[in-house]
């Protein structure tokens, strides 16, 4: 959880000082807030932590700058999803076969 937790505050302060203007800035900064709230709750769902990284990664897009910090947040998701019992979706459906967080893209 403090894994999460540091990634997660690392990609806010990556995304704060970030000085181009993304068009979904305020999505992933609405999201990397959610994630630090269910860190700090301890008991975050599993299913969220990735939708949620989703949401980041496709707010951030490709910017190479912030990568490494994304990345982070990815591998710390990843660790804590499989450390983590899974339930199944919220509604009771069972994950879909081989579903997994996609990697951020590199920089073209």
């Amino acid at each position: 959880m403090d894994q999460l937790g540091a990634a997660v505050s690392r990609m806010r302060r990556e995304l704060a000082g970030h000085p181009a203007a993304l068009p979904d800035r305020d999505a992933a900064e609405d999201e990397l807030a959610a994630l630090d709230a269910m860190v700090r709750t301890g008991d975050p769902d599993v299913s969220r932590l990735r939708r949620s990284l989703l949401l980041v990664a496709g707010a951030v897009g490709s910017v190479s700058a912030l990568a490494p910090a994304l990345g982070e947040v990815r591998a710390a998701v990843e660790r804590f999803g499989s450390a983590a019992p899974q339930t199944g979706a919220a509604d009771g459906a069972e994950p879909a076969a081989g579903a997994e967080v996609p990697r951020p893209r590199e920089g073209e």
